[in-house]
């Protein structure tokens, strides 16, 4: 659960090291830190697509001084491995800083582009004692987006997890979520306090076991999302998930698992929706089915009421194909939107605040005008009603990053994805928001030492959400006009996930050379299995270090983008949780339908 406030327990498991999992067999990359890891070279530990933009960064030589453009450094070559011949020769751009990183570590760029042909290369740059292995193939992030969407099924609530399809992480089930009783905050004549009402499935929000309607919102929509933008991506994939082989793809099979649970969230009797399902605090360090504290269904609130809204809306679009295999599920759907909608409009500014007797995550947000957008773009899109487009007043609507606390960036890509089936006027003014977005974003990579679309002030709780999610909007933009840039920009952000950061650190478990290997999370901590489970990404660089005073190592540096910390005991920068995750699955699989094959070769004379 990724808050700003202070909230988790303490308790921690040490001394978890890294054994067997399949990795790619990729040089250590790291950039200064340590003998290990010395060669000052950053690259992404997983590999490019052929067609893909191929940067690498080198940490500039001590007596290299910081140039504001134009002469070159280094040279370098690529080989195949194995071969002596270089395929690809070229100077490093010119030494600059990247604020984030901090004033005293110039860096240089290598562009590895024209590396077209999938295999395993070397990267040899002057002065430096060993090569850095790249790797380039056709399906280089086909693994990581179905790992990252498994990673939802090994969270999820009230089942156990077979052998089968879980294999080491395999575990009980925990959390039932058939007995919950209803808070007193919740409460109604209907339903008064200590009623015990049923709420099983969903997915665990984060590194805790309790379960929020309003981070489940965003997650679930960029899923689907995701499912609407490349089907044929996910027709083809198979988790080995207990629903494989239904008749419906294992995205919408995994997402069906949460969108249950949000159903029975709703009020049956006026169609409000409760923010929360959870303990009265926090659990700890144990397996779900050691964790037995009492469950509360925990207040009502207008932004669980539209988020809740929103995901109906777009999931009762996205299954209405589906009637064979879920009848009446679609209209389902629809309905719960809006009868969610309407006690939001009864209740317009509901804020949720935690009871003082509950001390888990807050997921507090004050400004609702983003909620009620994305509601109203949502229900237009479905109904086709003229309330809802005169509701989501898109002429007034600003365009920015989406994250779970600013949720209108949403409604511009569902604007986007149906911009045929809006009128012409609001069909120019999506596009012309999204675009302009893109190329604002782009903009920021362009310039970048790092070539990041990613500033100071977007380093915080969950930066590495925030750069996943810049991506998906570049992404967008590519989508509507096609600009390579907005396209290279976001292979940056997978790359820096990937390793290409000053710690020369892969963010996500099982990915890369150097992964996490102590994400703040319970069933990795506790299960006794030496690797964490794959397939999610940290939190990663958070300069407010709200864990600092409880963890017993330090942090890498105070440096905005080095404020990291490979450990148990950093839940403000390696936490795991399912809105930073989705995002993952989004990008990854992007990059892997949308980058252009590389042109042919010339034929030979």
């Amino acid at each position: 659960m990724n808050t700003t406030s202070l909230r988790r327990t303490r308790g921690f498991a040490l001394g978890r090291l890294l054994s067997s999992l399949p990795l790619p067999s990729v040089a250590c990359v790291a950039l200064a830190v340590g003998p290990a890891c010395a060669q000052g070279v950053a690259v992404n530990q997983l590999g490019y697509l052929p067609g893909a933009a191929k940067w690498v960064v080198v940490e500039a030589a001590a007596e290299t001084t910081v140039q504001a453009s134009g002469d070159a450094g280094a040279s370098f070559q690529v080989r195949r491995v194995g071969r002596a011949e270089p395929v690809l020769q070229g100077r490093l751009s010119a030494p600059r800083t990247w604020a984030p990183a901090g004033p005293q570590a110039p860096v240089q760029l290598a562009d590895l582009s024209a590396l077209t042909e999938p295999g395993t290369y070397e990267l040899q740059v002057d002065g430096r004692a060993a090569p850095v292995r790249v790797q380039v193939a056709a399906d280089a992030y086909a693994a990581l987006s179905a790992a990252a969407l498994k990673a939802f099924y090994f969270n999820r609530a009230s089942t156990a997890l077979e052998a089968r399809h879980a294999g080491p992480w395999a575990r009980p089930a925990g959390h039932p979520d058939t007995d919950v009783r209803v808070h007193a905050s919740a409460a109604s004549a209907e339903r008064p306090e200590g009623t015990r009402i049923a709420a099983p499935k969903g997915w665990y929000d984060a590194g805790d076991y309790n379960k929020y309607i309003v981070n489940s919102g965003i997650s679930v929509y960029t899923l689907l999302a995701a499912w609407e933008h490349f089907p044929e991506l996910f027709k083809a994939q198979h988790l080995n998930i207990p629903e494989t082989g239904n008749g419906l793809p294992d995205l919408l099979n995994e997402v069906l698992w949460n969108l249950d649970w949000m159903l029975a969230m709703q009020d049956p009797a006026d169609g409000g929706v409760y923010n929360k399902l959870t303990n009265l605090g926090f659990d700890g360090i144990v397996m779900p089915h050691e964790a037995r504290a009492p469950r509360y269904v925990v207040a009502k609130g207008t932004a669980a009421a539209l988020d809740f809204a929103a995901v109906m809306a777009q999931a009762s679009r996205v299954f209405q194909p589906f009637e064979a295999q879920r009848p009446g599920f679609s209209a389902r759907l629809r309905s719960a939107a809006v009868a969610a909608w309407r006690w939001a409009q009864a209740h317009p500014d509901v804020v949720f605040k935690n009871p003082p007797d509950v001390h888990t995550g807050e997921y507090g947000d004050d400004k609702l005008g983003d909620e009620f957008a994305w509601a109203a773009a949502e229900l237009y899109l479905t109904t086709r009603e003229p309330a809802y487009r005169e509701a989501l007043a898109l002429e007034r609507q600003a365009i920015r990053v989406p994250g779970w606390g600013d949720v209108a960036g949403l409604a511009w890509v569902s604007l986007a994805q149906h911009r045929a089936e809006l009128t012409p006027a609001d069909a120019e003014l999506v596009t012309r928001q999204v675009r302009g977005l893109g190329a604002e974003l782009a903009a920021t990579w362009q310039a970048s030492a790092y070539r990041l679309p990613l500033q100071g002030a977007d380093f915080g709780w969950g930066s590495n959400a925030q750069a996943l999610n810049q991506a998906l909007m570049l992404i967008q933009a590519y989508r509507l006009d096609g600009d390579r840039t907005r396209l290279d920009a976001a292979q940056s952000v997978l790359d820096y996930l990937l390793g290409r950061n000053p710690l020369g650190q892969s963010y996500v478990t099982g990915f890369g050379t150097r992964p996490p290997l102590h994400p703040h999370h319970r069933p990795s901590e506790a299960d006794g299995v030496a690797a964490p489970v794959p397939g999610f990404v940290v939190g990663g660089p958070n300069p407010g270090r709200q864990d600092e005073k409880g963890c017993p190592v330090r942090y890498a540096s105070a440096q905005p983008a080095r404020a990291y910390l490979d450990h148990a005991c950093s839940y403000a920068s390696n936490e795991v949780a399912i809105n930073w995750n989705a995002p993952l699955v989004y990008v990854a699989a992007a990059l892997q339908a949308l980058t252009p094959a590389p042109a042919p070769a010339p034929a030979p004379r």
